[in-house]
């Protein structure tokens, strides 16, 4: 079976590895001030937040932003991102969980809908970066899902990674969609951009911490 035959995680960043909560309700309210709405707490946020992003405004507005206004959105949020996101680090324990999981002699990737050229050297800043065969970005434009992103990614680890042996974490239902969208299981995740009751209808394992998360796809894989 060669190197197919071990289990493989592929890991979300931001709200997952990535402890960004306060950088995006920040970025998300600097953006919202552009089209007069009112700031939203986390708690709302997280109640609210699907994707694509468009249908996220589209709740608040009662309509779909016109092509001008999210390309205005977009622009304000990524801009106000890169400000706050310098004061956040990476979710507890984190870093020894991708250390462990390398160490019992598994494979894990990165997959995020960040931007690429953004991402690489904020994973290679934490020092993270050799935990992973592989860390993907987005290069397209912002706004999709992420199973056609999924698709690519495994694509390019073919020979490496079985689809039925691998587990996304993530913390949005999205990561779930993606996941069953290529043969792969999912383990979501409480702490970033969605609430427990938003993530439970996705029909897969919903967990507290990241350390649960890996113990649950150490059973699934296995």
């Amino acid at each position: 079976m060669g190197t197919k035959a071990r289990a493989h995680i592929v890991w979300d960043w931001n709200g997952t590895l990535f402890h960004d909560n306060d950088a995006i309700i920040g970025a998300t309210n600097a953006a919202f001030a552009e089209l007069g709405l009112a700031p939203i707490t986390l708690e709302q946020y997280r109640s609210l937040y699907c994707v694509p992003v468009p249908k996220f405004y589209e709740r608040l507005l009662g309509r779909l932003p016109t092509d001008a206004e999210w390309e205005l959105m977009d622009g304000v949020f990524h801009r106000h991102y890169a400000e706050h996101r310098v004061r956040c680090g990476l979710t507890d324990g984190a870093a020894e969980l991708l250390a462990g999981w390398r160490s019992a002699g598994h494979s894990q990737s990165l997959l995020s809908m960040y931007v690429h050229d953004e991402l690489v050297p904020l994973v290679r800043g934490f020092g993270i970066e050799t935990h992973f065969v592989r860390v993907e970005g987005r290069t397209g434009p912002s706004g999709g899902s992420k199973a056609e992103h999924m698709v690519r990614h495994l694509r390019a680890l073919a020979g490496a990674v079985e689809p039925a042996r691998t587990v996304v974490i993530g913390d949005a239902a999205d990561d779930a969609v993606a996941a069953g969208y290529v043969g792969a299981r999912a383990v979501l995740y409480t702490g970033g951009s969605h609430s427990r009751a938003s993530l439970v209808g996705a029909g897969v394992p919903v967990v507290d911490t990241l350390e649960e998360a890996v113990a649950e796809a150490q059973r699934i894989a296995a």
